[in-house]
Parts: C-alpha cells; structure tokens; sequence
C-alpha cells in the first residue's frame, strides 16, 4: 500500500512541478516550449490518476484502504497537481490572446 501512495505523491508531485515550468516558460516568451511541458505533465497526471484508480477498484472490491495521513497527503498533492496544471493552462490562453 505505501509504495502505492508514494507513487501517487512522486507522479503527482512531478506533476506539480511540470505545471509551474509551463508558467515560467510562458512569462519568458516561450509559447512552444510550453507544449511539451503540458504533455509531460498531463502524463505525469495521468500517472497517478491511475495509481488512485487502482487503489479505488481495489476498495470497491472489499480490499478496505486504510485512510492514514500518507493518503490523505498523496490526495492532496494530487488535487493541487491538477489545480495547478489547470491554473497553468488558462495563463497560457491569456498569453497567447494578449500577445
């Protein structure tokens, strides 16, 4: 189970951190660099989407997932991951519009 949850806080986290680049790069003028950041991250998302689903069949099969504080900060780091991917995304349209 704790290799799971770390699974989900590293890809989440990777996730994260891909979402700030594409917002750096884009203050910087550089529109195209931002499309692969965007994948890298949207993969890195897709990732731990997917360790969260597994861990969320399993639950729904009988295997109980003991909630402890390492999964309810796995969650967290994920949902900031896709605020900020999402955050990422909208700064990239209002850079494109207005330049």
């Amino acid at each position: 189970m704790e290799e799971a949850i770390m699974e989900l806080i590293m890809n989440a986290g990777c996730a994260r951190s891909k979402a700030m680049e594409l917002i750096m790069k884009v203050k910087e003028g550089n529109l195209e660099e931002t499309k692969k950041s965007m994948e890298e991250a949207d993969e890195f998302l897709s990732n731990a989407h997917n360790v969260q689903t597994k861990l969320i069949q399993e639950e729904a099969a009988g295997k109980k997932t003991e909630i402890n504080l390492l999964m309810v900060h796995a969650q967290d780091h994920l949902m900031n991951a896709m605020t900020i991917k999402d955050l990422a995304k909208e700064i990239i349209e209002m850079y494109e519009k207005f330049s």
